[in-house]
């Protein structure tokens, strides 16, 4: 497991197991989103499993199931919601962490500049600077 905080309260991670979850409320998360559609894993990986472990250990968890085609100004908001509506650390995963890279970025075009989301993006190991225009696009039309 590679947790990338993007922001104090939000981190991303390729996908985890069942294994990973002790280390995850260690760490101090207190919400896990899966950002990964169950389709793309095994069984012992899809949301149930992982969810059940995440919520026997105390943490809250959430599904916002993303493809490269659901990422939409609505399921951003969605998702940002989702990390905000807790008291601490959130850590979103998909596949390789790009995913839940992406849809913070995008709930954010009307909180942060494009430099400042694609610096926070890069720090955390995820090259984003192709999403440029749709930031601009979605600032656009959040401003």
């Amino acid at each position: 497991m590679e947790i990338r905080p993007i922001t104090p309260r939000y981190a991303v991670s390729p996908q985890i197991t069942v294994e990973d979850v002790p280390a995850i409320a260690e760490a101090g998360f207190v919400k896990v989103i899966c950002n990964r559609p169950d389709v793309e894993v095994p069984a012992i990986m899809q949301s149930d499993a992982i969810g059940e472990a995440v919520r026997a250990a105390g943490m809250e968890y959430e599904v916002l199931e993303l493809t490269h085609q659901t990422m939409t100004p609505e399921i951003a908001k969605q998702q940002r919601d989702l990390a905000e509506s807790c008291d601490g650390p959130v850590l979103a995963y998909c596949a390789s962490g790009t995913r839940c890279s992406v849809v913070w970025a995008l709930g954010q075009c009307d909180r942060m500049s494009t430099d400042d989301i694609l610096a926070a993006t890069t720090n955390a190991g995820y090259q984003l600077e192709n999403l440029r225009p749709a930031l601009e696009h979605f600032r656009s039309k959040a401003g």
